[in-house]
């Protein structure tokens, strides 16, 4: 199976020039959502995974199977205002403003393996942001893992020095 059949490429979505990759036929279909879910739990085992991190909401979206299926927990790293508990933050920038996540100080164990999974690998703002509450906790990240890389964005580069398992790339 080609999970890339499952993509839909949207012209001029969400603005004019910008081609959309939309992942919802996929999430859709069963057997496509369960043999991308299978690729990541793969790539999970082969890293060691203790817990599975992942920034709302799509992160959730596939990180939460994963790491139900191997037993292990996951960690939501949300927008403000999301999480009830005493959280930390990591501020940054990104090409049209700036952003923060948020993640429960708690979250992470020190010396804790930890896989990140979003959907998308864009500029890589988001995980490396992501990153660094995880180390701030003294967890360590034993890999990144995405549906789909753009690679002409490089997000790669802001996460140099990590393992990244990207299953589509555009």
């Amino acid at each position: 199976m080609d999970i890339q059949d499952y993509v839909a490429a949207i012209p001029d979505f969400p603005i004019e020039g910008v081609l959309f990759r939309d992942i919802t036929p996929l999430m859709a279909d069963g057997y496509a959502f369960h043999q991308a879910c299978s690729e990541l739990i793969d790539y999970a085992k082969k890293v060691g995974a203790e817990v599975v991190a992942g920034p709302e909401s799509r992160g959730f979206i596939f990180g939460c199977p994963v790491a139900y299926e191997l037993n292990i927990g996951f960690v939501p790293v949300r927008k403000p205002n999301k999480l009830p508990r005493e959280t930390i933050s990591y501020k940054y920038d990104l090409e049209y403003g700036s952003n923060e996540l948020f993640m429960h100080a708690d979250a992470i164990k020190k010396g804790q393996k930890v896989l990140i999974i979003d959907d998308l690998l864009a500029t890589g703002g988001t995980v490396a942001a992501t990153i660094k509450m995880v180390e701030m906790l003294g967890g360590e990240v034993v890999g990144c893992a995405f549906l789909i890389e753009l690679s002409d964005l490089k997000g790669r580069e802001a996460l140099e020095g990590y393992d990244v398992f990207t299953m589509l790339k555009y």
